[in-house]
C-alpha cells in the first residue's frame, strides 16, 4: 500500500508541474506554479480535504483561502479539490434543462453491500488494497455504485454532496459521441464524408480531409500533442483558447476552440492508428450541431437527444470557451447520480427511464469497439487489447466493460456481465487518468465480481 501511493504521488508531482506550468515566459511559470511543487509530496486524501482546509470559507475568505479562476489558483492541488466542486463559480456555462418530467427513480437495493472491505492487488503489485482504500488512493470525490440498476453503495467526500454537480472534463466526450453515432445510424452524418462537408471552415485544416469516423474513433493525424506531463505540449495552448488559462503578457493565438481547431495542421495520413487528442471532440461536437440544422448549438442537442429524456435529478451545464462555444470536450458539469443514469442507460442498450433513449444498435455498435492495432499503437500499458469507438473506451474483456473517462480520475465504468455500473467524480493531483489505472481498474474489476455472486 505504501510503495504504491508513493508511486502515485511520484506520478502526480511530475505530471500537474508540467501540465500547469507549460510553455511561456517565466513569470507566467511562477504565477501558474502549484504552490505543493515545493513540498516533497503531494498531500493525500485526508490530508488535502476542503472542507478541512476551509476554501472559500467565510465573507469575505482569507485571502489565503480564495481561490480565482484569474490567477490560476484554481487549477493548483490542493485547491482543486474544492474548485472540481464548484466550477460554475470560476467559469461562465451554459445552461442544459433535465426537462419537466418526473426523476428517473434510482432504488437502493434492500441488503447494504459491503463493498468497503473487497480486497485486491494493485496492478503495480505490493500489498492487497481495499475499495475503501482506492477510493482514498484516487482522491475520490463522489462514487455511486449501481447493480442491476439499485444503488448498493453511494459515497461524497470533501466538498461534494448528491445536489453538487462536479465538472466531469473527458467524461463529457462520451456524451457527445454517443449523440453522434445517433445521427450516423440515422444518416444525419455519413461517416465516410470528410469533415469538410459539414463544417466547410476546417476545409484548409489538418481536420478537412478526414472522416466524421476518423474523427469520432480519434485516428485523425493532426500536428497536436495531448501529453499532460510534457510543457511542450500543444495541450496548454489549447487549454488557453478555450478560456481556461490565461494567456502570457505579449502572446497571441486563437481564442475560442473552434478558431483553435482551424490551426492545427495534418500531421500524417489519417485512419492508421488512434491518438487521444481532446479538438477532436469540438469537431464532433460542431458536427453535431451542424447535422442537427437550424443553427443548433451543440448543448441543445445534448439537451433534446439525451439529458432531457434521463429523468434526471438535475440540470446540467457545460463550460463555455470565451466565444460561448460548448466545451464538448470536457465541459460537463452535473450531478453524480444523474452520471450514473447516463451509464444505467447505456448498460441496458439504451433504454431507460421508460424509453429508448438511444438506439439500441447504436449501443451495440459502440460497445463492439473499433479497430484494436490502431489503438495498440497508442501504447497505453494499463489498456492493453482495448479499442476507442464513439468517444467511449472499450475494454473488450470478458465482462464486455466499457468507459467514459476523464481527467483527474472521473469515470463512468459499465460492466454489462457483472450488470453493475460505477459512477465517480474524483479531483486527483495528476490529470492523467492511467496514472491511477493500476488502482481503479483492479478495483472495479473486484467490486463487479463481488456483486455477481450476491442474490438481490
Amino acid at each position: 500500500m505504501t510503495e504504491t501511493l508513493a508511486w502515485v504521488r511520484h506520478v502526480s508531482l511530475a505530471a500537474i508541474t508540467a501540465f500547469i506550468v507549460g510553455p511561456g515566459t517565466t513569470a507566467f511559470a511562477q504565477q501558474q506554479l502549484p504552490s505543493a511543487v515545493a513540498a516533497p509530496a503531494i498531500p493525500d486524501a485526508a490530508a488535502s480535504d476542503p472542507v478541512a482546509l476551509g476554501w472559500m470559507v467565510g465573507t469575505p475568505p482569507p485571502a489565503e483561502k480564495v481561490i480565482r479562476q484569474s490567477d490560476g489558483s484554481f487549477y493548483r492541488f490542493p485547491r482543486t479539490r474544492w474548485s472540481f466542486s464548484h466550477w460554475r463559480e470560476l467559469f461562465p456555462t451554459a445552461h442544459v434543462s433535465r426537462g419537466d418530467g418526473p426523476v428517473a427513480p434510482l432504488p437502493r437495493a434492500p441488503t447494504a453491500a459491503d463493498l468497503e472491505s473487497i480486497s485486491f492487488t494493485p496492478g503495480t503489485g505490493g500489498a492487497p488494497m481495499t475499495f475503501a482504500q482506492a477510493l482514498q488512493a484516487v482522491y475520490t470525490d463522489g462514487v455511486v455504485v449501481l447493480h442491476r440498476g439499485r444503488i448498493v453503495y453511494e459515497k461524497y467526500f470533501g466538498a461534494l454532496d448528491e445536489t453538487r454537480p462536479h465538472i466531469a472534463f473527458s467524461v463529457t466526450k462520451s456524451f457527445f459521441g454517443t449523440l453522434a453515432a445517433m445521427q450516423v445510424a440515422e444518416g444525419a452524418l455519413d461517416e465516410n464524408a470528410p469533415v469538410s462537408r459539414y463544417i466547410p471552415e476546417l476545409a484548409q485544416s489538418g481536420f478537412g480531409d478526414a472522416t466524421v469516423r476518423q474523427v469520432l474513433d480519434m485516428t485523425t493525424a493532426l500536428d497536436f500533442t495531448e501529453d499532460y506531463a510534457d510543457p511542450k505540449s500543444s495541450f496548454l495552448e489549447y487549454a488557453r483558447a478555450a478560456g481556461m488559462f490565461k494567456r502570457p503578457p505579449g502572446t497571441t493565438g486563437p481564442d475560442d476552440v473552434y478558431s483553435f481547431a482551424r490551426t492545427i495542421a495534418k500531421s500524417g495520413p489519417h485512419g492508421e492508428r488512434f491518438t487521444y487528442r481532446s479538438p477532436n471532440t469540438d469537431v464532433v461536437g460542431w458536427l453535431v450541431a451542424r447535422a442537427a440544422g437550424n443553427n443548433t448549438r451543440p448543448e441543445a442537442v445534448l439537451q433534446e437527444r439525451l439529458w432531457s429524456r434521463l429523468g434526471a435529478e438535475g440540470d446540467a451545464y457545460i463550460s463555455v470557451d470565451p466565444a460561448g462555444n460548448a466545451a464538448a470536450a470536457g465541459g460537463l458539469n452535473v450531478r453524480l447520480r444523474d452520471l450514473a443514469r447516463f451509464g444505467e442507460m447505456m448498460r441496458l442498450g439504451g433504454k431507460f427511464n421508460g424509453r429508448q433513449i438511444v438506439p439500441a444498435a447504436v449501443v451495440e455498435r459502440i460497445r463492439q469497439g473499433a479497430n484494436r492495432e490502431h489503438f495498440a499503437a497508442a501504447n497505453y500499458q494499463t489498456m492493453r487489447g482495448w479499442s476507442y469507438r464513439d468517444q467511449w473506451w472499450i475494454s473488450h474483456d470478458d465482462h464486455g466493460m466499457f468507459m467514459a473517462r476523464g481527467i483527474h480520475g472521473q469515470a463512468i465504468y459499465v460492466d454489462p456481465k457483472a450488470e453493475m455500473v460505477i459512477a465517480r467524480f474524483s479531483s486527483a493531483p495528476t490529470a492523467s487518468t492511467v496514472t491511477f489505472d493500476p488502482i481503479v481498474l483492479p478495483a472495479y474489476r473486484a467490486v463487479a465480481e463481488h456483486l455477481m455472486t450476491m442474490e438481490q
